[in-house]
């Protein structure tokens, strides 16, 4: 299994970093992706991922990150996207439920990472909360000028919790759709619709550690060693074995990824 977005860089887990890896090779996770939400947090998943052989990295600029963002950060990111262990750019897209930073300056970080992405040929990793037709127009819009690479690999809403209308445009356009804790929750109903209308080879699971843990370890700080429980979750909302589910959700990663195998 592969746990697409935590975030073992921050701080929650520097305690017990090691623990936590060896927690999640004991549950069956063998890889895990560690996106950025600035410059310091983008090096620190480089370093991470130099340090453990199952950790890869995202680079990127989260939009609450964004409000001092100027076109010259691009080079930056562009020098840490040629690290061998990065694999896409993020977390990257639009947020109006924090007010950390204006829409403008979100929108300018938002296109100008995605051209970057787009460029290198990497995935992007999309960030949305209380965004979605902002980053679905702009996520068209790229996405009708893919290099042939990208089309069919374009990238992930994480921790997809947009209506299923959205859902569905960011399926038509080639998105992968990425699972959290929440899908576990008893309120998360139009979650769980998105998960059963997603095909088969666009689910991925995530636990957006040390956030959103799922059910039965609400409350506690999320690691990736809880993917399992995303995992039967889908499985049984497709009706499906749970090992099944895991290889499904395990080859998706490595594909839109690149990952090896």
């Amino acid at each position: 299994m592969i746990d697409t977005h935590c975030h073992l860089n921050f701080d929650s887990y520097d305690a017990d970093r090691d623990q936590v890896i060896q927690r999640a090779l004991e549950s069956g996770v063998t890889h895990v992706i560690n996106p950025g939400i600035d410059l310091p947090t983008s090096r620190a998943g480089i370093e991470l991922s130099q340090r453990y052989s199952g950790v890869f990295a995202a680079v990127g600029l989260h939009p609450n990150s964004s409000a001092a963002f100027t076109q010259a950060e691009i080079a930056y990111y562009r020098t840490l996207a040629a690290e061998p262990k990065v694999v896409a750019i993020g977390e990257i897209g639009l947020d109006y439920y924090r007010d950390r930073s204006p829409k403008a300056q979100q929108f300018a970080a938002f296109e100008a990472q995605l051209a970057l992405a787009a460029e290198l040929e990497l995935p992007v990793i999309i960030h949305n909360r209380e965004a979605s037709e902002d980053v679905l127009a702009v996520l068209e819009s790229w996405a009708g000028n893919l290099p042939d690479a990208l089309k069919e690999r374009p990238g992930v809403l994480h921790s997809v919790s947009a209506p299923l209308e959205i859902a569905e445009r960011a399926l038509a356009i080639g998105f992968y759709l990425g699972f959290t804790g929440p899908i576990t929750y008893k309120n998360a109903d139009e979650t769980r619709r998105i998960a059963r209308i997603t095909p088969l080879e666009r689910l991925l699971v995530e636990t957006d550690g040390p956030f959103l843990t799922p059910v039965p370890h609400r409350g506690k700080r999320n690691e990736p060693a809880y993917i399992p429980y995303m995992v039967d979750s889908l499985a049984s909302l497709k009706q499906m074995p749970t090992d099944e589910m895991a290889r499904i959700t395990t080859e998706n990663a490595v594909r839109l990824f690149r990952l090896p195998a």
